[in-house]
């Protein structure tokens, strides 16, 4: 299990907390620009993403198709179809704001570094995992959109699609290709001091949590919304990750994948990307006053995959040395 709290779920934790005891902070009228800094800073997580991207290990996962199509079928049609099946349940406005960011979180693609150092623990299709995850990242910039068009056109005004392919684009994958171009220069040192990126991604997105929260406190959007809704959620959070999880095992089975393959189509395929989440529900959702509403969901499946996980990953990796 693991062995002590993650200290970024405490950090998410205690942003809301912030937002909620002290909201505004980085409004117009603010001396801390919030808002450009997490702009800025979206921009530079993604190129740094570039730059740590390994072209050698993106290349040896290459030929495994079955793998790759079965990941990316699991993390952008068979998470999103799934909660489409709730869609029937929703009758009311506070059911309808909900169901809209669980969607979000389902079209969201999967995390790459914890996917990676996951697999890697478990013994798993190292190579296979960081191409997946790589590229789920790079879908992810036009198929989240898509998928929330399709019910964001209907639901809100404040939505307009090619507005937010237009600005993923600019914010997301420039930086991406513009890191890419640069990779064979300065890429082994930015993969030496990943460490310290991680952190700057990390401190981006309690940015971004802090700043979505305080605009959905400021405007009250919480206050309509029931608390058992929200235990609703949380309980259908957790049958979704159990159910893919099942699924996925079900297909690897049927396929015969080798125990490799298997860890990391069920690692990968099951994850959600909260870095994404965050970045993307900034540019999605910007101005909007539901905007906390949207990352909750992502931030609740993110600490149940990262506890869940961890712990079947140190379970398959003590499983393999006994081998």
């Amino acid at each position: 299990m693991l062995k002590k709290i993650d200290g970024f779920i405490v950090g998410l934790l205690a942003m809301i907390a912030l937002a909620y005891w002290v909201p505004g902070i980085g409004d117009k009228d603010s001396l801390i620009p919030l808002e450009t800094i997490s702009g800025i800073g979206i921009s530079l997580i993604f190129f740094f993403y570039g730059l740590k991207l390994s072209p050698k290990e993106m290349k040896k996962g290459l030929s495994n198709y079955r793998l790759h199509l079965l990941v990316q079928a699991t993390t952008f049609l068979i998470f999103p179809l799934i909660v489409i099946c709730f869609k029937p349940l929703v009758k009311t406005a506070e059911t309808e704001i909900l169901w809209l960011a669980l969607f979000f979180m389902a079209a969201l693609p999967s995390t790459v570094s914890s996917s990676v150092v996951m697999v890697s623990i478990a013994k798993g299709n190292i190579p296979g995992a960081i191409f997946n995850a790589s590229i789920s990242g790079l879908l992810g910039i036009i198929i989240t959109p898509l998928w929330m068009g399709l019910f964001m056109s209907t639901s809100t005004g404040d939505f307009n699609l090619m507005d937010s392919v237009v600005s993923l684009i600019v914010k997301i994958l420039v930086p991406v290709i513009l890191g890419l171009s640069l990779n064979k220069y300065i890429g082994n040192t930015a993969r030496k001091y990943g460490k310290y990126l991680t952190l700057f991604d990390k401190s981006i997105i309690l940015i971004i949590v802090y700043n979505s929260f305080s605009k959905s406190f400021l405007a009250n959007i919480f206050d309509g919304i029931k608390i058992y809704y929200l235990l609703i959620a949380i309980i259908l959070i957790v049958a979704i990750f159990i159910l893919v999880y099942a699924i996925v095992l079900i297909i690897c089975f049927k396929l015969k994948f080798s125990k490799e393959d298997q860890i990391t189509a069920l690692f990968c395929g099951s994850k959600k990307s909260l870095v994404h989440g965050s970045v993307m529900a900034d540019v999605l959702f910007k101005g909007m006053a539901s905007q906390g509403i949207f990352i909750l969901p992502i931030m609740i499946y993110h600490s149940l995959q990262l506890i869940t996980i961890s712990f079947i990953a140190q379970r398959y990796g003590r499983r393999a040395k006994n081998v």
